[in-house]
Protein backbone atom coordinates (compact mmCIF):
# COMPACT_ATOMS: atom_id res chain seq x y z
CA UNK A 1 0.00 0.00 0.00
CA UNK A 2 2.89 1.99 0.62
CA UNK A 3 3.48 1.89 -3.06
CA UNK A 4 0.12 3.71 -4.09
CA UNK A 5 1.40 6.75 -1.60
CA UNK A 6 5.00 7.07 -3.50
CA UNK A 7 3.80 7.90 -6.39
CA UNK A 8 2.11 10.83 -7.71
CA UNK A 9 -0.21 8.86 -10.18
CA UNK A 10 -4.07 8.65 -9.60
CA UNK A 11 -5.16 6.78 -6.63
CA UNK A 12 -7.88 4.96 -8.58
CA UNK A 13 -5.40 4.47 -11.58
CA UNK A 14 -2.93 2.53 -9.85
CA UNK A 15 -5.57 0.56 -7.85
CA UNK A 16 -6.74 -0.90 -11.20
CA UNK A 17 -3.90 -1.88 -12.61
CA UNK A 18 -2.58 -4.02 -9.21
CA UNK A 19 -6.26 -4.98 -9.01
CA UNK A 20 -6.76 -3.67 -5.08
CA UNK A 21 -10.21 -3.03 -4.09
CA UNK A 22 -10.33 0.65 -3.06
CA UNK A 23 -12.21 -0.47 0.18
CA UNK A 24 -8.95 -2.05 0.82
CA UNK A 25 -6.68 1.12 0.38
CA UNK A 26 -8.89 3.34 2.11
CA UNK A 27 -9.17 0.92 5.34
CA UNK A 28 -5.15 0.61 5.21
CA UNK A 29 -5.10 4.11 5.47
CA UNK A 30 -7.50 4.67 8.40
CA UNK A 31 -5.56 1.70 10.21
CA UNK A 32 -2.22 3.67 9.67
CA UNK A 33 -3.63 6.68 10.64
CA UNK A 34 -5.12 5.65 14.12
CA UNK A 35 -4.28 2.23 14.65
CA UNK A 36 -6.28 -0.10 16.91
CA UNK A 37 -5.34 -0.76 20.41
CA UNK A 38 -4.05 -3.99 19.51
CA UNK A 39 -2.57 -3.06 16.40
CA UNK A 40 -0.48 -0.77 19.01
CA UNK A 41 0.22 -3.48 21.45
CA UNK A 42 1.44 -5.49 18.47
CA UNK A 43 3.61 -3.16 17.46
CA UNK A 44 4.93 -2.51 21.08
CA UNK A 45 5.61 -6.61 21.88
CA UNK A 46 7.26 -6.38 18.15
CA UNK A 47 10.01 -3.80 19.59
CA UNK A 48 10.57 -5.67 22.90
CA UNK A 49 10.54 -9.15 20.38
CA UNK A 50 13.59 -6.96 18.44
CA UNK A 51 15.20 -6.04 21.73
CA UNK A 52 15.54 -9.24 23.20
CA UNK A 53 16.79 -10.96 19.95
CA UNK A 54 19.49 -7.62 19.41
CA UNK A 55 20.96 -8.44 23.03
CA UNK A 56 23.76 -10.20 22.64
CA UNK A 57 26.07 -11.51 19.21
CA UNK A 58 24.05 -15.07 19.77
CA UNK A 59 20.30 -13.86 20.74
CA UNK A 60 19.16 -13.72 17.11
CA UNK A 61 19.71 -17.55 17.08
CA UNK A 62 16.18 -17.30 19.03
CA UNK A 63 13.52 -18.43 18.22
CA UNK A 64 9.38 -17.73 19.42
CA UNK A 65 9.49 -20.40 22.51
CA UNK A 66 12.78 -18.75 23.96
CA UNK A 67 11.80 -15.59 23.13
CA UNK A 68 8.67 -15.93 25.20
CA UNK A 69 10.27 -17.27 27.47
CA UNK A 70 12.35 -14.13 28.00
CA UNK A 71 9.30 -11.77 27.94
CA UNK A 72 7.68 -13.61 30.56
CA UNK A 73 11.34 -13.10 32.53
CA UNK A 74 10.78 -9.30 31.84
CA UNK A 75 7.52 -9.33 33.04
CA UNK A 76 5.44 -9.26 29.78
CA UNK A 77 2.51 -11.46 29.63
CA UNK A 78 1.29 -12.98 26.11
CA UNK A 79 0.61 -15.96 24.49
CA UNK A 80 3.34 -17.80 22.70
CA UNK A 81 1.38 -17.96 19.52
CA UNK A 82 0.79 -13.96 19.71
CA UNK A 83 5.34 -14.15 19.72
CA UNK A 84 4.86 -16.70 17.09
CA UNK A 85 2.76 -14.86 14.54
CA UNK A 86 4.43 -11.67 15.54
CA UNK A 87 8.11 -13.13 13.92
CA UNK A 88 6.66 -14.72 11.52
CA UNK A 89 5.07 -11.65 10.00
CA UNK A 90 7.97 -9.95 10.56
CA UNK A 91 10.38 -13.08 8.93
CA UNK A 92 12.34 -13.31 12.44
CA UNK A 93 13.07 -17.01 13.06
CA UNK A 94 15.41 -19.19 15.57
CA UNK A 95 18.53 -21.29 14.91
CA UNK A 96 17.71 -24.68 13.44
CA UNK A 97 19.74 -27.70 12.75
CA UNK A 98 20.12 -28.54 8.66
CA UNK A 99 19.62 -31.81 7.89
CA UNK A 100 22.52 -33.97 7.31
CA UNK A 101 24.68 -32.59 10.32
CA UNK A 102 26.94 -35.72 12.27
CA UNK A 103 28.59 -35.19 15.18
CA UNK A 104 31.93 -36.52 15.05
CA UNK A 105 32.84 -39.78 16.10
CA UNK A 106 35.78 -41.60 18.36
CA UNK A 107 37.76 -44.77 17.73
CA UNK A 108 37.17 -47.37 20.23
CA UNK A 109 40.89 -49.11 21.31
CA UNK A 110 40.33 -53.14 21.45
CA UNK A 111 43.22 -52.91 23.98
CA UNK A 112 41.44 -51.08 26.54
CA UNK A 113 39.36 -52.12 29.21
CA UNK A 114 36.36 -49.42 29.48
CA UNK A 115 34.33 -48.87 32.26
CA UNK A 116 30.60 -50.27 32.50
CA UNK A 117 27.43 -47.96 31.58
CA UNK A 118 26.56 -46.42 34.80
CA UNK A 119 24.08 -44.23 33.62
CA UNK A 120 21.94 -46.44 31.24
CA UNK A 121 20.49 -43.09 29.16
CA UNK A 122 19.39 -41.77 32.89
CA UNK A 123 20.53 -38.25 31.88
CA UNK A 124 19.42 -36.74 35.09
CA UNK A 125 21.21 -35.49 38.88
CA UNK A 126 20.01 -34.49 41.32
CA UNK A 127 22.41 -31.73 42.60
CA UNK A 128 25.43 -30.45 40.65
CA UNK A 129 28.78 -32.37 40.71
CA UNK A 130 26.85 -36.54 40.78
CA UNK A 131 27.13 -36.52 36.75
CA UNK A 132 29.15 -35.00 34.26
CA UNK A 133 28.82 -36.22 30.46
CA UNK A 134 31.76 -35.73 27.94
CA UNK A 135 32.70 -35.84 24.96
CA UNK A 136 34.85 -34.56 21.41
CA UNK A 137 33.79 -33.22 18.02
CA UNK A 138 35.45 -31.16 15.29
CA UNK A 139 35.21 -27.48 13.76
CA UNK A 140 36.44 -26.36 10.27
CA UNK A 141 38.88 -23.40 10.26
CA UNK A 142 40.68 -22.61 7.18
CA UNK A 143 43.70 -23.82 8.94
CA UNK A 144 42.07 -27.10 9.76
CA UNK A 145 40.44 -29.14 12.02
CA UNK A 146 39.93 -28.09 15.49
CA UNK A 147 38.94 -30.35 17.90
CA UNK A 148 36.92 -29.44 20.88
CA UNK A 149 36.65 -31.48 24.42
CA UNK A 150 34.33 -30.75 26.53
CA UNK A 151 32.47 -31.64 30.03
CA UNK A 152 29.01 -30.99 31.07
CA UNK A 153 27.22 -30.97 34.51
CA UNK A 154 23.56 -33.25 34.03
CA UNK A 155 22.54 -31.24 36.80
CA UNK A 156 21.96 -27.85 34.83
CA UNK A 157 23.33 -28.53 31.70
CA UNK A 158 26.16 -26.13 32.25
CA UNK A 159 29.97 -26.92 30.33
CA UNK A 160 32.22 -27.30 33.21
CA UNK A 161 34.83 -27.71 31.17
CA UNK A 162 36.35 -27.29 27.48
CA UNK A 163 39.22 -27.39 25.85
CA UNK A 164 40.65 -27.44 22.47
CA UNK A 165 43.12 -28.63 20.16
CA UNK A 166 44.55 -29.52 16.63
CA UNK A 167 44.50 -33.44 17.23
CA UNK A 168 41.51 -35.32 19.47
CA UNK A 169 44.13 -37.16 21.72
CA UNK A 170 44.00 -38.19 25.58
CA UNK A 171 45.74 -34.76 26.13
CA UNK A 172 42.62 -33.31 24.52
CA UNK A 173 40.00 -34.98 26.34
CA UNK A 174 42.62 -34.61 29.91
CA UNK A 175 42.68 -30.98 29.72
CA UNK A 176 38.80 -30.61 29.54
CA UNK A 177 38.60 -32.90 32.40
CA UNK A 178 41.43 -30.79 34.40
CA UNK A 179 39.66 -27.31 33.44
CA UNK A 180 36.07 -29.12 34.96
CA UNK A 181 38.12 -30.25 38.24
CA UNK A 182 39.41 -26.73 38.75
CA UNK A 183 36.67 -25.25 38.39
CA UNK A 184 33.99 -27.32 40.60
CA UNK A 185 33.91 -28.30 44.19
CA UNK A 186 33.95 -32.18 43.89
CA UNK A 187 33.86 -35.04 46.55
CA UNK A 188 35.33 -37.95 45.95
CA UNK A 189 32.46 -40.85 45.26
CA UNK A 190 29.57 -38.82 44.50
CA UNK A 191 30.33 -38.24 40.87
CA UNK A 192 30.07 -40.10 37.94
CA UNK A 193 32.12 -38.93 34.52
CA UNK A 194 30.11 -40.84 31.48
CA UNK A 195 31.45 -40.94 27.79
CA UNK A 196 31.32 -43.34 24.73
CA UNK A 197 34.36 -45.68 24.49
CA UNK A 198 36.96 -43.59 22.72
CA UNK A 199 40.45 -44.52 23.10
CA UNK A 200 40.97 -41.16 24.52
CA UNK A 201 38.53 -41.82 27.28
CA UNK A 202 39.56 -45.12 27.68
CA UNK A 203 43.61 -44.66 27.82
CA UNK A 204 44.99 -45.56 30.97
CA UNK A 205 46.51 -41.76 31.86
CA UNK A 206 42.52 -40.65 31.54
CA UNK A 207 41.25 -43.71 33.44
CA UNK A 208 43.90 -42.71 36.37
CA UNK A 209 42.92 -39.25 36.42
CA UNK A 210 39.57 -40.20 37.01
CA UNK A 211 40.70 -42.29 40.19
CA UNK A 212 42.80 -40.04 41.72
CA UNK A 213 39.75 -37.17 42.01
CA UNK A 214 37.89 -40.09 43.02
CA UNK A 215 35.38 -39.89 40.49
CA UNK A 216 33.32 -43.17 38.87
CA UNK A 217 33.87 -43.66 34.99
CA UNK A 218 31.20 -44.80 32.88
CA UNK A 219 31.09 -45.87 29.25
CA UNK A 220 28.51 -46.05 27.06
CA UNK A 221 27.96 -48.50 23.94
CA UNK A 222 29.73 -48.29 20.89
CA UNK A 223 28.53 -46.45 17.83
CA UNK A 224 24.96 -45.50 19.88
CA UNK A 225 24.60 -42.01 20.46
CA UNK A 226 21.40 -42.41 22.42
CA UNK A 227 24.39 -43.52 25.05
CA UNK A 228 25.86 -40.58 25.23
CA UNK A 229 22.42 -38.01 24.68
CA UNK A 230 22.84 -35.28 26.55
CA UNK A 231 26.72 -34.78 25.37
CA UNK A 232 25.38 -35.25 21.23
CA UNK A 233 22.73 -32.78 22.59
CA UNK A 234 25.22 -30.35 23.11
CA UNK A 235 26.92 -30.31 19.73
CA UNK A 236 24.28 -30.00 17.78
CA UNK A 237 23.27 -26.84 20.01
CA UNK A 238 27.00 -25.63 19.48
CA UNK A 239 26.84 -26.13 15.40
CA UNK A 240 23.75 -24.71 14.98
CA UNK A 241 24.18 -21.40 16.97
CA UNK A 242 27.65 -20.54 16.55
CA UNK A 243 28.83 -22.20 13.40
CA UNK A 244 25.78 -22.64 11.27
CA UNK A 245 23.69 -19.82 12.09
CA UNK A 246 24.62 -17.46 10.20
CA UNK A 247 27.22 -19.41 8.24
CA UNK A 248 30.41 -18.64 10.01
CA UNK A 249 33.85 -19.73 8.50
CA UNK A 250 37.25 -19.11 10.48
CA UNK A 251 40.00 -18.58 9.37
CA UNK A 252 42.34 -19.87 12.02
CA UNK A 253 41.53 -21.76 14.96
CA UNK A 254 42.81 -18.99 17.11
CA UNK A 255 40.00 -16.94 15.44
CA UNK A 256 37.14 -20.10 16.45
CA UNK A 257 38.29 -20.54 19.64
CA UNK A 258 37.95 -16.87 20.79
CA UNK A 259 34.46 -17.24 19.10
CA UNK A 260 33.41 -20.36 21.48
CA UNK A 261 34.93 -18.91 24.66
CA UNK A 262 32.49 -15.80 23.50
CA UNK A 263 29.78 -18.61 23.01
CA UNK A 264 30.17 -20.88 26.22
CA UNK A 265 31.38 -18.48 29.12
CA UNK A 266 29.80 -15.13 27.73
CA UNK A 267 26.51 -16.61 26.71
CA UNK A 268 25.55 -20.37 26.93
CA UNK A 269 26.58 -20.54 30.76
CA UNK A 270 25.29 -17.01 32.00
CA UNK A 271 22.87 -16.34 30.11
CA UNK A 272 21.30 -18.73 27.38
CA UNK A 273 18.06 -19.49 29.07
CA UNK A 274 16.27 -23.15 28.61
CA UNK A 275 12.87 -24.21 29.08
CA UNK A 276 14.06 -27.87 30.25
CA UNK A 277 15.61 -25.45 33.20
CA UNK A 278 12.54 -23.29 33.96
CA UNK A 279 13.72 -20.40 31.35
CA UNK A 280 16.59 -19.94 33.37
CA UNK A 281 20.23 -20.32 32.13
CA UNK A 282 22.61 -23.04 33.57
CA UNK A 283 24.40 -20.56 35.70
CA UNK A 284 21.01 -19.59 37.50
CA UNK A 285 19.24 -22.32 37.32
CA UNK A 286 22.33 -23.56 39.65
CA UNK A 287 22.55 -20.07 41.67
CA UNK A 288 18.89 -20.41 43.00
CA UNK A 289 19.67 -24.34 43.43
CA UNK A 290 21.93 -22.91 46.31
CA UNK A 291 19.83 -20.19 47.58
CA UNK A 292 17.00 -23.16 48.28
CA UNK A 293 19.72 -25.48 49.94
CA UNK A 294 20.74 -22.07 52.19
CA UNK A 295 16.66 -21.49 53.03
CA UNK A 296 15.57 -25.02 53.41
CA UNK A 297 14.04 -24.84 57.32
CA UNK A 298 16.61 -27.50 59.68
CA UNK A 299 15.53 -30.85 59.64
CA UNK A 300 13.99 -31.80 63.14
CA UNK A 301 15.82 -34.64 64.53
CA UNK A 302 13.86 -38.21 64.32
CA UNK A 303 14.57 -38.69 68.33
CA UNK A 304 12.23 -35.86 68.57
CA UNK A 305 9.63 -36.92 66.70
CA UNK A 306 9.10 -39.97 68.33
CA UNK A 307 9.44 -38.64 71.83
CA UNK A 308 6.06 -36.43 70.89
Amino acid sequence: MSFIDAHDFSVGLVLRVLGVASSTYYGWRARVASPSQRHREDAELLEKIIEIREADEFAPTYGSPRVWLELRRQGVRCSRKRVERLMRENHLRGAYLRKGWKSASTRQDPRHTAAPDLVDRDFTAPAPNRLWVADLTRLPTDEGVLWLASVRDAFSNRIVGWKTAPRADTDLVLSALDYALWSRDVRAGELIHHSDKGCQYTAVRFTQRLADAGILPSTGSVGDSFDNALAENLWSTIKTELVYWPVRTFATRAEAEAALFRYIDGWYNPRRIQAGLGGLSPDEYEDAWRIRQHTRPAMIPSTLDESR
